[in-house]
């Protein structure tokens, strides 16, 4: 695992990084959604079940009580709820806005699902309490994440699994950075200013990226996050990476969506991002898997179970 540190004060935001999670998060809470196209579709609901399905296959389904820790908005747990892997849910995450949203976000899918503010290093459930904990795109905010993943391990149930997805690698990270980097500097110099966002807006997201900074903590080797998770107590540990050639290509589609104006883009744009994003994943997962050296694509998945 490699850490970013504790990171420096942006824009007169803490260096303390539980303090800038929170800030940070209660901030984005209520256009989160919007910002990464999350819904609560098929869309959605596909991706949440093949991230799981690839890393811990389909046995153990439903897992009768599932938690879902740096939940965000929900997306994770309640996608996974609607594809039929769990029962009951419940959401915790240290920033309050976050977890206020996604309940909110399970109600309106019709769930009763319990949130809790929580510190992942220090989960406020008892021992044994679920049979399933996920988390997507948590671990590399959390400061101790061998600590939260023993946290992980005291709530699971024996013979209970875990799984976290959407995990920056070290080396994915850097080139999606710079390729978003480039992305950004091309598009706000280069577009006209009937297609650039105003610039308000590219200033609220030039921040945005200096806040993530702040609150982006580390990137991970598979190997290494996998013998942290070993430490931690965990057994049948496995990770696999994907999105190499998806990720060059979702970054920088991602990052050019932020400078243009939506109405430049529209429903043929989104359809075009999402089968090109699609095609290239298969093309990752059939193919460049079996030649490219797993450290390199952009995500990893983990997994492992109580003993």
């Amino acid at each position: 695992m490699e850490t970013g540190g504790p990171g420096r004060a942006v824009h007169g935001w803490p260096v303390d990084p539980k303090e800038a999670n929170v800030r940070y998060h209660n901030w984005e809470a209520e256009n989160y959604d919007d910002k990464w196209s999350i819904s609560y579709d098929e869309r959605c609901i596909r991706y949440a079940r093949e991230r799981f399905t690839t890393i811990a296959g389909r046995d153990g389904w439903p897992y009768r009580r599932a938690l879902e820790v740096g939940c965000g908005t929900g997306f994770f747990l309640l996608n996974l709820k609607s594809a039929g892997v769990v029962e009951q849910g419940h959401v915790s995450d240290i920033s309050p806005g976050m977890v206020s949203v996604a309940v909110r976000n399970a109600r309106a899918l019709g769930f009763d699902m319990e949130g809790r503010v929580a510190d992942a290093e220090s989960i406020p459930y008892g021992d044994d309490s679920f049979d399933l904990v996920v988390g997507h795109a948590v671990l590399h905010h959390i400061p101790d994440v061998e600590l939260a993943l023993r946290e992980v391990l005291r709530v699971l149930a024996p013979g209970g699994r875990f799984v976290f997805a959407g995990e920056p690698t070290r080396y994915g990270d850097v080139i999606a950075r710079r390729l978003s980097r480039l992305t950004w500097e091309t598009s706000t110099r280069l577009l006209p200013t009937s297609w650039r966002r105003p610039e308000p807006e590219l200033a609220r997201s030039s921040a945005d990226a200096a806040l993530e900074a702040v609150v982006d903590l580390h990137t991970f080797d598979p190997g290494q996050l996998a013998r942290m998770a070993l430490r931690a107590g965990a057994v049948d540990v496995a990770t696999r990476t994907e999105e190499l050639t998806a990720s060059w290509f979702g970054w920088p589609a991602r990052t050019f969506e932020c400078a243009v104006r939506p109405e430049r883009l529209g429903a043929p744009w989104a359809l075009f991002a999402y089968t090109t994003w699609q095609r290239l994943m298969a093309l990752d997962s059939a193919v460049l898997r079996r030649i490219v050296p797993a450290p390199l694509f952009y995500n990893v998945l983990l997994t492992g179970l109580k003993p």
